[in-house]
């Protein structure tokens, strides 16, 4: 009887525990299917917000909220309310100025993490001098190194160093400069997904971000060719140089580094000779030297210090002194990307607070307002200098453009001044390499000015293509409010943007470029359905009725072909599938002293539950 007892417990208990699982089931399966229609009914909120409130890109006629435009006036507070807002101004002044010092620190760091983890292979990748004559590879050469570097003046320099060391010509030297043009957009998109949790402000901030991204495209695709059959670039930079040739000298200027320089150098102290070793020595030609090659490999990117040289040794202390380079650059990409995300949260908070009200209308207004009318079609002419201006005085482009992407997605900047903005920031970048080429000497000289002037002619023949054109510049800004747009309504295209145009495509053709042809007829391939893409596009939009029923829309394609749906539902499923894993083995410990019951003795039963 007492043996009958505990068999039917057990049985009991076995039943109890296989409808816990059933019922884990089930309560997935309604949450995942009430996510679904909640995350749809967000997306199709934003859609009719947007269509109610019109452009979420005109920052100017944006409305303002009540409690924003009920505001007590200055001249209705008392004395102690004046002097209370005063202090409290003046201290959000204080963490505006110490935030922006810590995230410009934090760019810093974060070039110097990827430098530390990358900067090998990317003088590996230089040293593939063989494969550079073909300018497209050139081009993914100087977009990946970029990118590992998170330096286009890093890249720049390399690239100059293996023109004088006779490794490279001057026209495969172009086409990697270009790639570095592009390459240095990629840090103001990662700053752009600091403002992901805002719908609105997500949609501007990277459209803000990318305006840079697809100005620098566009003007590739139109000059990469030409370059590469006529060569205009490398002649016009060879007679500037002949007509300048035996004038005085620059000096390079360092404004921003004499005040983030003694922070950061207490932090990570970087070795920059090493790339340029590893670029020089291990290419295969007549520099390539068996003794040398091997020690750059082996030398580390971080500075080493002489413990025996005191005074050596007091220039060099660093708090990552004494540890490996992936060690070091691990802790330090992780640090500075929590330190960025805090820097940049912090900074756009305290910039909503003090920007709120009439003040931020009125600033909206006399920051995106044209000059008076004779002289309207100058003002953006105007934000082009002081982006030259601003990019010179703070020694890149990167991080200016970066301080700014926060004030696109607030909507203290519209998008239509941004561009020109950046658009400075190309000229300025340039700029501040040639004063460096001017402090030259020899005959390295004449070729570092030649690089720097072609990097110069790439930008300014850009913004003489597209920018005083109304219609031609119209196409970039139009391209970035699309990227923007499908990134607020696919929050997650932001990270797969970032991955294939910064990491896989360069890679990817940068693999195929071993077998010629295979390459050949890849690319061929992707221009060719680039071109039907655009004409069938451009026929669907002027003459839709002469095309064939099937023809006329795209919805003769797979849905995965012509929509972002399918994938979106995907990683929605991923993710909640993340979710609900991490929720039941929180749950499921509630039920382990069922399983691990001495008086039933479950453990001598072999009971297949699982697979329920």
């Amino acid at each position: 009887l007492v043996d009958m007892l505990h068999r039917r417990r057990l049985v009991f208990a076995q039943i109890r525990f296989v409808f816990v699982k059933l019922s884990y089931y089930n309560e997935y399966k309604s949450y995942l299917s009430k996510h679904q229609a909640t995350s749809m009914e967000h997306i199709n909120k934003d859609t009719e917000s947007i269509q109610s409130e019109g452009d979420p890109f005109d920052v100017v006629n944006e409305t303002l909220d009540e409690t924003q435009l009920n505001t007590k006036p200055w001249n209705e507070k008392s004395t102690k309310e004046k002097i209370i807002t005063v202090a409290v101004t003046t201290l959000k002044f204080i963490v505006v100025l110490l935030s922006l010092y810590l995230f410009i620190c934090s760019l810093s760091f974060l070039s110097s993490a990827f430098q530390l983890l990358g900067g090998k292979s990317a003088g590996e990748v230089f040293a593939k001098s063989a494969i550079l004559n073909n300018p497209i590879i050139g081009l993914m050469i100087g977009v990946l190194v970029t990118v590992l570097v998170q330096s286009s003046s890093t890249s720049t320099s390399i690239i100059v160093a293996m023109v004088s060391a006779g490794i490279i010509t001057i026209r495969p030297a172009i086409s990697m400069v270009m790639g570095a043009n592009i390459g240095t957009t990629v840090t103001n998109t990662i700053v752009s997904l600091g403002q992901s949790l805002d719908r609105r402000q997500f949609r501007r901030a990277f459209a803000g971000a990318t305006v840079h991204d697809c100005f620098n495209w566009i003007c590739v695709c139109i000059f990469l060719p030409l370059e590469a059959i006529a060569h205009p670039f490398e002649r016009i930079s060879a007679l500037i140089l002949k007509s300048i040739s035996g004038s005085g000298s620059g000096k390079k200027l360092d404004f921003l580094k004499v005040i983030t320089k003694p922070f950061t150098s207490k932090v990570i102290g970087i070795n920059k000779d090493t790339i340029k070793k590893i670029a020089k020595y291990c290419s295969v030609g007549a520099t390539y030297n068996e003794t040398k090659c091997p020690q750059a490999k082996k030398a580390a990117m971080m500075k080493i210090c002489d413990n025996t040289s005191t005074e050596e040794f007091e220039k060099c202390p660093f708090l990552f002194s004494g540890m490996s380079d992936n060690a070091a650059g691990s802790i330090l990409l992780i640090a500075s990307l929590i330190l960025l995300c805090l820097c940049l949260t912090v900074l756009v908070k305290t910039l909503q607070s003090l920007l709120m009200g009439r003040m931020a209308q009125t600033l909206k207004r006399h920051i995106n307002s044209d000059l008076p009318k004779p002289f309207g079609w100058l003002t953006g002419y105007l934000f082009i200098l002081v982006g030259v201006g601003m990019t010179i005085l703070v020694q890149s482009s990167s991080v200016f453009t970066s301080s700014i992407t926060p004030l696109v997605g607030m909507g203290v900047i519209s998008l239509d001044r941004m561009f020109p903005l950046t658009l400075g920031s190309n000229v300025g970048t340039t700029a501040t390499a040639m004063l460096a080429a001017l402090a030259a000497t020899g005959d390295k000289r004449e070729v570092t000015l030649q690089v720097a002037f072609c990097h110069l002619l790439f930008n300014v023949f850009g913004i003489i293509v597209f920018y005083p054109i109304p219609f031609t510049r119209r196409i970039p800004i139009k391209a970035a409010k699309k990227l923007g747009n499908t990134t607020a309504k696919y929050r997650w295209f932001a990270i797969a943007y970032l991955v294939m145009v910064f990491l896989v495509i360069p890679v990817t053709l940068i693999a195929l470029s071993f077998n010629i042809y295979l390459f050949g007829v890849v690319v061929g391939l992707f221009l060719l359905i680039i071109v039907l893409v655009a004409l069938l596009n451009v026929l669907q939009t002027y003459i839709p009725n002469r095309l064939p029923k099937k023809l006329q829309t795209w919805n003769f394609l797979p849905r995965p072909l012509r929509s972002l749906g399918p994938y979106d539902a995907f990683f929605t499923k991923l993710g909640l599938w993340i979710k609900t894993k991490i929720c039941r083995s929180q749950q499921n410990s509630e039920y382990e002293p069922v399983k691990n019951d001495k008086a039933l003795n479950m453990d001598s039963v072999n009971v297949e539950t699982d697979g329920v």
